[in-house]
């Protein structure tokens, strides 16, 4: 028997149906209607006088690996899931800052492997670039994939009429997930968060205590609210 309120995954595929299977192993039973889905860009690839590569997230990964087969370059992510992706890509040389952007530039600083290439989203999180230049460290970036916003289907915002855990993975998730309620407001919904960054995007839950952040910003911290 499950565990529960359902709980509804809303951040985009493929990295929702991974999510699903660890809440599944929690013995939740989820939901996976994702709020955002990815869309790459055919951009290209320049590695001119670049020494390292920055993600700050798998479907980064993903994008960049699927627009040219350079794999030699030494890669820094935002955190493990992250640094996982690269090295299912191909990436030998991974460094992980496990936690946020800031953490990241820190890292990167810190070992100064020289002009680095970030790439990632089209309209990202946190700026990479910036807090690298900030630092002093030659950095720019490329935009490889974007993401869209989705409508709930009629099934998955039925069950805002009931319990239900909603978990988020991004600022911009949270923004959709906001406007959606502004439309279709939840009797008991408890939103769970992988950063204070990503509650942030909450401001008209009118129940303070329903959304709880993780105490570190990895997927693991994020589900371990789910028995907290």
């Amino acid at each position: 028997m499950a565990k529960g309120a359902p709980v509804w995954i809303t951040r985009a595929r493929p990295g929702a149906e991974a999510t699903a299977a660890k809440v599944a192993a929690l013995g939740f039973t989820s939901i996976i209607d994702p709020l955002l889905e990815v869309a790459p860009i055919a951009a290209s690839i320049d590695l001119g006088g670049v020494s390292a590569l920055a993600f700050t997230s798998a479907n980064g990964v993903q994008a960049f690996s699927g627009l040219t087969d350079a794999r030699s370059p030494p890669v820094f992510t935002v955190g493990r899931a992250t640094a996982s992706a690269a090295r299912e890509a191909g990436f030998a040389q991974v460094s992980s800052a496990d936690g946020d952007v800031e953490d990241l530039a820190r890292l990167i600083s810190e070992v100064s492997p020289g002009p680095i290439l970030w790439a990632g989203a089209r309209e990202p999180a946190g700026d990479l670039v910036a807090a690298l230049n900030q630092v002093g460290v030659a950095a720019r970036g490329v935009a490889v994939y974007e993401t869209v916003e989705r409508t709930p289907s009629e099934a998955t915002l039925a069950l805002l009429d009931q319990p239900l855990t909603v978990l988020l993975h991004s600022p911009r998730a949270a923004r959709r997930l906001a406007q959606t309620l502004h439309r279709r407001p939840a009797r008991a919904l408890r939103a769970l968060c992988l950063s204070e960054a990503v509650a942030a995007g909450l401001p008209r839950l009118d129940d303070p205590s329903s959304v709880a952040c993780a105490p570190r910003p990895d997927e693991t911290a994020l589900l371990s609210l789910l028995t907290a």
